[in-house]
């Protein structure tokens, strides 16, 4: 049987979230990430409007502000949107046992053979997108296709608000169709190369041999444009249900290179993992990190722990160490994820450390904010590291 994959994506998940809220800042260009003058921040998110300036997640705040200087700049809340984030994947369960969710604001949804119950695709995505804004007022955007890469660049084909369909056999057509900037997976750099090269059309690449292309651009960087062209069939996102992990990543619009821009990076990632962590009642010794260059290489690193990750600090800083013994200075970071990996309930014997009294007590107070928040998301409370990172110092 041909699969059926649907991909969903948040429109400007944390600004959506925030001009829901906040009245006066709809319709104007809304920066979450800090505020002017704050040292080492980075943007989370821009709003449709802000974008039109150029402004775009992972860009240092200090460029925002002189790319949109009358913009509306906030430190957000990210417990917020995590709550959010989890309404609308329980959503999404509603419709299909296998929900592979990216990050907090992306899933794939494999909703093959569900025609008899829901419908038809597009019956199917239209119910699902009028579900989620009745219950959170926010739009999301759909893209359906046999090929998980294709969906995943249907879902952005017509933001905000979008739903486009590839059909089964489709795939190469519309990726031809494409400008090469619409190629998922290409960022700045790779498109210069490309371009460089004699490029200019996706076709023009398609038609070249793969011996050609890996001539040209490596042996990394020319198969994925070989199979990304062809639709991609082969390319699968997540692997939780096979090792029982849980994971989150992030493809960037530009390469990171900037040490801090990266640590913020993998800070928001250690956050998502933990809070779905906290959500399924599991935990991990076992924590791995993934890092794609802007030569489409990709290298991972993972290390088994004497004890588990019990909190945010602890699983980011696990992550940057890890990050370390792969990370080569200077090159342009095309994606980075984070998994924790062998999950386990809970409620699973562990041994007492008396050590590690510390990190369980900062646990129990996040549990217990995890759990406030869960009950009152219209509470704005975050963690004071957090807020002292983002002041001047």
């Amino acid at each position: 049987m041909t699969k059926t994959y649907l991909h969903v994506d948040l429109d400007a998940f944390f600004a959506s979230v925030e001009q829901r809220d906040h009245p006066e800042y709809r319709g104007k260009p809304l920066i979450v990430g800090g505020l002017p003058g704050d040292k080492r921040a980075v943007v989370s998110t821009a709003s449709y409007e802000a974008r039109k300036f150029g402004v775009h997640s992972a860009m240092p705040l200090s460029q925002a502000v002189r790319l949109c200087p009358n913009g509306i700049f906030i430190r957000g809340n990210h417990k917020l949107y995590q709550q959010v984030s989890r309404q609308i994947m329980e959503i999404f369960y509603q419709y299909s046992p296998d929900v592979i969710q990216m990050s907090i604001d992306e899933a794939f949804i494999d909703i093959t053979g569900t025609e008899r119950i829901y419908g038809n695709p597009e019956e199917l995505a239209l119910n699902l997108k009028n579900q989620v804004h009745k219950l959170t007022g926010l739009t999301v955007s759909v893209g359906i296709s046999s090929s998980m890469y294709v969906a995943k660049i249907a879902s952005g084909y017509k933001k905000p608000d979008g739903l486009t369909i590839i059909p089964d056999g489709q795939e190469e057509a519309f990726m031809l169709s494409l400008p090469l900037e619409k190629v998922w997976g290409l960022g700045k750099a790779s498109q210069k190369r490309i371009k460089q090269a004699g490029f200019k059309s996706c076709r023009q690449i398609y038609e070249c041999p793969l011996k050609l292309l890996i001539s040209i651009f490596g042996e990394n960087m020319g198969q994925f444009l070989f199979n990304a062209l062809r639709g991609n069939k082969e390319m699968l996102f997540g692997t939780e249900a096979k090792n029982h992990s849980i994971s989150t990543e992030t493809t960037f619009e530009e390469d990171l290179t900037e040490r801090y821009v990266i640590d913020s990076a993998l800070m928001e990632l250690s956050q998502n993992v933990l809070y779905r962590m906290r959500c399924e009642k599991v935990r991990s010794r076992t924590i791995a990190v993934k890092i794609r260059y802007d030569d489409f290489t990709t290298v991972s690193v993972q290390e088994t722990f004497e004890l588990p990750v019990l909190n945010e600090d602890d699983l980011f800083e696990k992550a940057k160490r890890l990050f370390q013994k792969k990370y080569i200075p200077g090159r342009g970071i095309r994606l980075l994820g984070i998994a924790a990996e062998k999950v386990e309930g809970i409620d699973s014997p562990m041994q007492k450390d008396f050590f590690n009294e510390k990190n369980e007590k900062k646990a129990r107070l996040e549990e217990a904010i995890f759990n406030l928040k869960k009950k009152h998301p219209e509470i704005n409370m975050q963690k004071a590291r957090l807020i002292k990172n983002n002041r001047n110092d």
